[in-house]
Parts: C-alpha cells; structure tokens; sequence
C-alpha cells in the first residue's frame, strides 16, 4: 500500500566570506604592496539518499538547516577557510519540490545519491585582486555573496511497514492514534474507518515505521462483502501484520470466533496472507481485572492455538503500546537485516556463476 508522505522544510547555504584590505608590513620593505586575500566560499546544502530511513519523521522535529559561512580572508594573501557543505539523509524515493514555485528539483532514487538544493554563497575578494600598474596600493574588496534560501516540499511514496487486522470496532484506529500523529475517526459504530489511514511511528533518531489503519474486514471480505477484498491486497504488502482483537466486547460476543473471522478471510483470499509475520494484540485490557485478562488470555491462545507473539494493550490510555512499538522496531530492523544478507549471496552466488562461465568460455576458445 502505498502513501505520500510529506514535510516542508527550509535549507540555508552559507554565505561566502569577506575579502579584506590589507598591506605587507615587513621590516626594511617600507612600500609593501597590498596582500588582503580572498575569503572562502560559503557551504552549500545536499541532500543525500540513505537506505537505512524510512520516513520523512525526523523533518517534523527539526525545519530548518544551515550550511557553514566561509570565514573571512587575511593578511599575507591568506584566503578565509571555506564553508563545510551541508549533507541532509533522506529515505530512498524522496522528491525534492521547490515549494514557493511547485517546481520539482530532482528525485532521490539510490544510496548515496547527492542533490545541491542550496549553492553556497561566493566568496569576496581582498585588495591583492585589485592591484594594477595605474593602482598599486588598492583599497578596495568586496563582501561574499549570500547563500542560497530556499523552502522545500519533501515527497515520500511510502510502503506501510505494518497493516492492523481487525473487525470493526476493535480499536484499530485507537491505536493508531495512540502510537503515531495520525488522527483517524473514532466513533462506537462500525466502519468509521472507510479509507486506510497512515501514521509515521516515530521510535527514535533514524528509527521509524509505517503503520497503516485498514478499514475492518467482515465476514465475507474475500469475496466482496463490507468494503470488498481492495483493502486484503494492501495487506500483502506489508512486512507485519498486528491483529488486534477486542478482549472485552460490548455486546458479550466470543473474541476468539470474531479472531477466526479474520483468518478464515485471509486464508480464503490468499494463503501466503494468512502465513505471512502475525503479532496478536489483546486490545481494551483496562476493561476487566488483572486475574481475568490472564484467564481470558490464555483461553484465546489456546482456542486459537496461537504460537506467535501476543501483546496486551489498552490503546485509549497507551498501557503496553511503548513496548509493542519498541519490538516491532526491532522486528523489522531485523528483517531487513536478514533480506541484505540474503542479498549479498544471492550477489556473491551470482558473480561466482559468472566467473566459471566465463572461464568455460575461455577454455572452450582455446
């Protein structure tokens, strides 16, 4: 499933520093001639693709970012130090809007890839530039250029990392207020969700994940009934689902027969779906006791002859939704861990395959 992700930020490139008016003074050389050097030329601002971000998150937190100002020239013809250029991560995929005119600047499509959104400024020119055969003794210089100022729209075309199953009503859209800035309906009707909602969970500095707020699936979902099987296919793109059930419904019904709802409908609509990572999560715990949570949650894993990992929750007042956002982190840093390796030898399998080849190759020529 995919969504935009979005964030407006601005990027200051440094100014260039100034040249300066200067003139030799030395011992037995009492005419020295000028010697004001050049300052340096002001940082400029990168953006730089990096694979190990997911989402835009961190940009709501910090807005603005400034490249450093060259330093001003000296004496002796010493030209200032140059401003250190700027270099911003960004997730693989991300857009780059000027904003004030809607112009598209580029896109970040690899690791490592570099965009110049701000040019530094140019930097001044001390005396020594100016000096002539008509002007030997010149007093002039100039000041550098300011840096590029610039407002930016960062696009995003994001993957939800993590799709909520549920039935409706059993707090899917809770939690997802409850975990991320996302702010979909909540009512105590059925299908207040109609469309997927999006929430960046933000875990830590360069730690963040998708989750994506499906709209509950009935019986019958598989083959059109409710909202149809159009919301069954974004859950085949995620890398974890959370089923989340309501322990304590309101009108007296079995969690476990409306928990096997959901899995009959995506075993019918695919069996890949149903084997794909499943966490279970026991929603609304701070409805009953301590001593019957423990007795209803035994009961439902045993019914369900669940083997997986089980979370209990109360999403309203965000009791246990810290460590369940803290796991699925390292689930899915986990997992793309493993896809990498994975990766590297499928690479190394394939450039060996080559090598025989083509030593094959050569001893068949000869």
């Amino acid at each position: 499933m995919r969504f935009v992700d979005e964030a407006t930020i601005n990027v200051i490139a440094g100014d260039g520093g100034t040249g300066v008016v200067s003139f030799r003074r030395e011992k037995y050389i009492p005419r020295g001639g000028p010697d004001g050097g050049d300052g340096g030329d002001g940082g400029s601002v990168y953006l730089v693709g990096d694979h190990d971000i997911n989402t835009l998150a961190d940009f709501r937190h910090v807005r603005t970012y400034t490249a450093e100002s060259g330093q001003r020239g000296a004496g002796r013809q010493m030209t200032g130090k140059g401003g250190e250029d700027l270099l911003i991560p960004v997730p693989i995929g991300t857009q780059i809007y000027d904003d004030d005119i809607d112009e598209l600047i580029g896109d970040i499509t690899r690791h490592g890839q570099k965009i110049k959104v701000a040019q530094g400024g140019f930097h001044g020119l001390g005396n020594t530039r100016f000096k002539s055969s008509i002007n030997q003794t010149p007093r002039r210089c100039t000041p550098g250029t300011p840096g590029e100022r610039r407002s930016l729209r960062l696009e995003l075309k994001v993957l939800a990392d993590v799709g909520l199953l549920g039935l409706p009503n059993a707090g899917k859209s809770t939690f997802i207020r409850a975990v991320s800035s996302a702010r979909p309906k909540v009512a105590n009707y059925p299908f207040t969700t109609l469309f997927p909602n999006l929430g960046v969970v933000r875990v830590g500095m360069n730690q963040s994940f998708v989750v994506a707020d499906i709209p509950g699936i009935i019986e019958g979902a598989s083959e059109g009934a409710g909202l149809g099987i159009q919301f069954l296919k974004h859950l085949s793109r995620t890398r974890l689902l959370l089923h989340i059930i309501d322990i304590a419904p309101f009108d007296g019904s079995d969690p476990v027969e409306q928990a096997q709802v959901i899995i009959n409908e995506l075993d019918s609509y695919s069996h890949d779906l149903v084997e794909k990572t499943r966490w279970l999560v026991l929603n609304k715990t701070d409805l009953i006791d301590a001593e019957e949570l423990e007795a209803r949650k035994q009961d439902i894993i045993e019914r369900l002859e669940w083997e997986g990992p089980v979370y209990c929750i109360s999403a309203i007042s965000k009791q246990g939704t810290e460590k369940l956002v803290f796991d699925i982190m390292q689930q899915l840093e986990l997992e793309k861990e493993q896809a990498e390796a994975r990766q590297a030898r499928e690479g190394d399998a394939q450039t060996r395959t080559t090598v025989e080849t083509d030593t094959e190759n050569t001893e068949t020529d000869n």
